[in-house]
């Protein structure tokens, strides 16, 4: 009996541990993730304009301006970055990429 009981209590730690283990995307990724080698992606962009702006801030650009969101929802406009004037894009998942 006390083998039973054991066992049902083992089986039921373990199932509640596989639950603890299920994750979610985030749909901002940190300033500092990776980008994704096809940026950028379109999709429905949920960054407002500001957003847009501080992100590209938050990783070294200055004097964004122009961001326009274009028909795939990426923002687009333009920066300053290590003195050079740059055409950049933040896409729905944050990547940012130069064009």
């Amino acid at each position: 009996m006390r083998n039973v009981v054991l066992t049902s209590i083992f089986c039921a730690l373990l199932s509640t541990s596989a639950l603890a283990q299920t994750s979610t995307t985030s749909p901002t990724p940190a300033p500092n993730a990776p980008a994704d080698a096809n940026a950028p992606l379109p999709g429905a962009n949920s960054f407002t304009e500001g957003q847009a702006k501080s992100r590209l801030e938050a990783n070294g650009y200055s004097n964004v301006g122009g961001l326009k969101k274009d028909d795939n929802g990426v923002w687009k406009g333009t920066a300053t970055h290590s003195g050079a004037q740059v055409n950049v894009s933040v896409d729905y998942r944050g990547n940012i990429t130069r064009n």
